[in-house]
């Protein structure tokens, strides 16, 4: 299966993410509780990969499994990053509004291709540098409202506190995907083994938000167990389908691509989906949502095209630039 299409397909169940939660809602609110989604998407992708590894056991006996303990404690590393995040993000959105916040989310494509070349040692051009760095602005303009309403007033105006913790969420989220990254790459074993382990911690983690959702709240809508599927529509099954379908195509891209592929997956599928809601909810389109799609498709050919389809150097360029390696193999042919 070639990266290109596992991205394409991950840019579309993205996109849809948003629409298909905005549809799961009943005038404006949700009927269940939204905290059973992540828990049961977790749950959806490793009985998947159970079955999987199961399957590929049955077929090939030799499928290599690492099951030493120093070596399955690793996974549990993304779901504690993850579970930091989280608390992070609440208390950002404490000091900014949520426009400021998603505008300030952007930080991560930089701060992802930075990480990717510090702890992964993966090397990237000056071209790909500035190709990263231009997903991350037209990512942001296509969100950046007109400067004379309310939301760009407030851009500028939180405290302090607020663009540092989002520059730290923006630094977290980069650190789980890259860590992520490394486990999959780490060694050889099967895809279907490493996403066992990654998600049985993600379902134990997800499980313990439910629990200390339900102490906190004095247990007024009973236990976790008890309102699991209330308020279940077909519509809201298929957010938790697309959350864990999603999920099994990142973890493939971190095994066989790499987190900057998945970096532009998801800012392509932000965009997909405004131009979704233009259709869907009356969704207004800005020239800055232009503006933004276009300065993303430019950013999207710098990073993946051939360096030979960037580099149009002219004819006389090109022949002066041969002479000249003919005149250096001459002079050393000569000595």
């Amino acid at each position: 299966m070639q990266w290109y299409f596992v991205a394409l397909l991950l840019t579309f169940l993205t996109s849809s993410q948003g629409i298909l939660t905005t549809l799961s809602q009943s005038n404006g609110k949700y009927l269940y509780d939204y905290a059973t989604v992540p828990f049961l998407a977790e749950v959806f992708k490793l009985v998947l990969s159970g079955l999987l590894v199961w399957r590929e056991c049955q077929i090939s006996p030799s499928t290599r499994m690492t099951t030493e303990w120093k070596s399955v404690r690793l996974y549990v590393v993304p779901s504690i990053i993850y579970l930091i995040h989280n608390n992070v993000q609440f208390a950002t959105l404490t000091y900014v509004d949520a426009s400021t916040y998603q505008i300030m989310g952007n930080l991560k494509i930089v701060t992802t291709g930075i990480l990717f070349r510090l702890f992964l040692r993966r090397r990237l051009s000056n071209l790909q540098w500035m190709a990263i760095i231009l997903l991350a602005v037209g990512t942001t303009t296509s969100q950046v409202k007109g400067c004379g309403e309310a939301s760009c007033d407030s851009l500028f105006a939180a405290p302090i506190q607020g663009y540092m913790l989002g520059a730290v969420s923006a630094c977290l989220s980069a650190l789980a995907g890259v860590y992520t990254e490394f486990l999959m790459k780490k060694n050889n074993d099967s895809l279907y083994w490493q996403n066992v382990q990654l998600y049985t911690f993600g379902s134990i983690f997800n499980l313990a938000r439910l629990v200390l959702d339900d102490y906190r709240g004095g247990y007024e809508n009973g236990s976790w167990w008890q309102r699991l599927f209330n308020g279940y529509s077909i519509t809201t099954w298929m957010v938790v389908l697309n959350l864990g379908s999603t999920g099994l195509l990142v973890s493939w891209l971190m095994k066989y691509a790499d987190n900057i592929v998945k970096v532009y997956a998801t800012s392509m599928a932000m965009l997909l989906t405004m131009v979704w809601s233009v259709y869907l909810f009356s969704f207004k389109p800005t020239l800055q949502l232009f503006l933004g799609i276009i300065i993303c498709m430019m950013s999207l050919h710098m990073y993946f095209a051939p360096p030979n389809m960037l580099l149009d150097l002219p004819t006389q360029v090109r022949a002066a630039s041969e002479s000249l390696k003919e005149v250096t193999v001459e002079r050393r042919t000569d000595s």
